[in-house]
């Protein structure tokens, strides 16, 4: 096997790799609320988010394209296959340590990280695709604040519509309506996190010259949805339990309104083509939601925590990323 190949077989191994660890890491979010209310069962939800999470991810391609070229061109980059091959194992390896610690840290921060980090220690900043990588920065920063003001406002109306309604019976029936809205939030989940492996495996396909447009090859795609699925069945217990309970002390009113705030802002991404963090964007709206319920009822202290990884997660990841190339590029 010629070094090409084997380049382009190893990546394509370790984007799957990644989408599975992005199944059981990031797809725990799209579950939390729904199991922390009791509205599913952990492993009925898992089921569901794993099912959805493959619908949703063989629905859309648009934001695959858009890592395949928006922060780097594929077509001109050195040492494609090395740099591409050095941002996976950087993204995996954070994405890997704050999953042990059950932090509900970004794969996509990972990944965009880790890419520039690889790019920049190859061929330095000069090589980035600057304005498409500073849209796509964009949208991750915006994102997490729009789903907050999003829960904020859902959640108030829903308090104005139920006022006069039994709280207990309420949140009864909203608990069957959870039960849909955990489903729509697994499947926006998928349109968007599932596709970034396949940017990334239609990249190397471009950089090493199996393919010279961006479209995205329907077996990248089954492959990717199909990585996102089985590590969704794995589960994300830890991290399930952050969301779900160490926020805030969500009920299913709480949790439906999270849901479909959440759901709104990725599929609001997924719609003009840009990446976004569901880990941000799902926690944020759970605390949007928290603010409008009751203020002091928001665990500030794990937000804080929250907070702090995902503003450190692009630079260290960048950082591991480059070290990683440097290492590489010596042996292969």
């Amino acid at each position: 096997m010629d070094m090409v190949l084997l380049l382009t077989v190893l990546i394509v191994i370790f984007a799957i790799v990644f989408d599975f660890i992005n199944g059981f890491h990031d797809t725990a979010n799209s579950i939390a609320t729904a199991v922390s209310t009791k509205a599913l069962k952990p492993r009925h939800a898992i089921i569901l988010a794993a099912v959805m999470n493959f619908v949703g991810a063989m629905a859309f391609t648009g934001v695959a394209k858009t890592i395949t070229k928006d922060i780097v061109d594929p077509f001109t980059l050195t040492n494609g296959s090395i740099v591409i091959l050095a941002a996976l194992l950087a993204a995996i390896t954070w994405n890997l340590v704050t999953w042990y610690y059950g932090i509900p840290s970004s794969s996509s921060h990972a990944l965009i990280g880790s890419i520039v980090g690889a790019v920049i220690a190859a061929a330095g900043v000069g090589a980035l695709n600057l304005a498409g990588f500073l849209k796509i920065l964009q949208a991750l920063l915006i994102s997490p604040i729009l789903a907050f003001v999003v829960g904020y406002i859902v959640y108030s109306v829903i308090k104005v519509i139920f006022k006069d309604h039994n709280l207990t019976k309420t949140n009864r029936n909203f608990r069957f309506v959870q039960i849909a809205t955990a489903a729509l939030q697994s499947f926006s989940h998928g349109t968007n996190d599932a596709q970034k492996a396949m940017g990334i495996i239609t990249m190397a396909l471009i950089v090493n010259n199996y393919q010279s447009s961006d479209d995205i090859q329907l077996w990248v795609q089954v492959s990717c949805a199909l990585a996102m699925a089985l590590g969704t069945s794995v589960g994300g217990w830890r991290i399930i339990k952050t969301v779900g309970g160490k926020i805030m002390k969500i009920r299913p009113v709480n949790g439906v309104a999270a849901d479909l705030s959440g759901a709104a802002v990725i599929f609001g991404a997924t719609a003009i083509h840009l990446p976004v963090s569901t880990t941000h964007v799902i926690s944020s709206s759970i605390m949007g939601v928290g603010a409008a319920h009751r203020l002091k009822g928001v665990k500030w202290g794990t937000a804080q925590t929250m907070l702090i990884t995902w503003v450190i997660t692009l630079p260290i990841s960048a950082m591991i990323a480059g070290i990683i190339y440097s290492i590489l590029n010596i042996f292969l």
